[in-house]
């Protein structure tokens, strides 16, 4: 269930901007989209924090142009309290799936939206 808030969307727009190669690439770009307390389980059950994830980002994958990429659909979001976004949706990378839920939060109205939470769990090839 979304609820298309603009909340919802400028977190949407926000988790789409992390995918983008140049972002992935770019550590100061990155770093305005991730919370300091940014914490990461990732599809291979990794945990992350925010300081691993700043340092391996450039080099994980859909960092490169000419490389495998994100393909995200599917998503949906909901305002949870203020300053506070749940993302659901999935991705596509080089033929393998992953569900993936991201928690965004705003510290005040004036700050950017930043990933705090993301979970990725990888979808097998027969579900659908």
């Amino acid at each position: 269930m979304s609820h298309e808030t603009d909340e919802v969307r400028e977190a949407i727009a926000a988790e789409l901007r992390l995918m983008d190669p140049s972002v992935r690439a770019t550590r100061s770009l990155a770093r305005q989209l991730l919370d300091p307390d940014f914490v990461e389980v990732g599809a291979s059950g990794r945990r992350w924090t925010y300081e691993e994830m700043m340092a391996a980002l450039p080099g994980l994958d859909g960092t490169a142009q000419d490389g495998p990429l994100y393909e995200p659909s599917r998503f949906t979001g909901v305002l949870l309290s203020p300053g506070l976004v749940h993302l659901t949706y999935e991705t596509t990378s080089n033929g393998e799936r992953a569900r993936r839920s991201s928690l965004w939060r705003k510290q005040d109205p004036a700050s950017a939206w930043r990933m705090y939470y993301h979970q990725a769990t990888p979808v097998p090839p027969a579900i659908a």
